[in-house]
């Protein structure tokens, strides 16, 4: 996959300051308070940063943690996984594979099939209703 690099000022012009913050300093946002939390419509999400699809809307399920939660990436290879021992925490952070954008923690207390949590921000997305007659992957 080609990456997408930019420099800072580049990134602030193509982001709002809150996603910056989010993306590319890999902040979080208030637990209930994003956009995507409850979002239960059909569709995909990708990355606010690149347009990476990310995730689909068949593995989002409602975790109870105040931000969107996921079984699974779209695809393992669009979703990159690094440790994260900031905080005093042992973490497994979720980045976007082409602009290494903060997207979340990936956590072992999710349901079936795959037993994870991809918790994300919704400030990192940005979901896309599937088209009409369009099935899901």
């Amino acid at each position: 996959m080609e990456q997408l690099n930019l420099s800072e000022s580049e990134w602030r012009k193509r982001l709002t300051p809150e996603q910056f913050h989010v993306l590319r300093e890999a902040g979080t946002e208030r637990a209930f308070s994003g956009r995507y939390n409850d979002n239960k419509a059909d569709g995909i999400y990708r990355c606010a940063g690149c347009q990476l699809e990310l995730f689909d809307s068949i593995d989002k399920y409602d975790s109870g943690s105040g931000w969107p939660s996921f079984t699974q990436p779209v695809a393992p290879d669009h979703v990159s996984e690094h440790a994260d021992t900031s905080h005093g925490m042992r973490r497994i952070e979720a980045r976007c594979a082409r602009c290494d954008g903060h997207l979340g923690h990936v956590f072992p207390d999710g349901p079936p099939p795959t037993g994870l949590r991809y918790c994300m921000n919704s400030v990192s997305l940005e979901f896309r209703p599937r088209a009409a007659g369009a099935s899901a992957a």
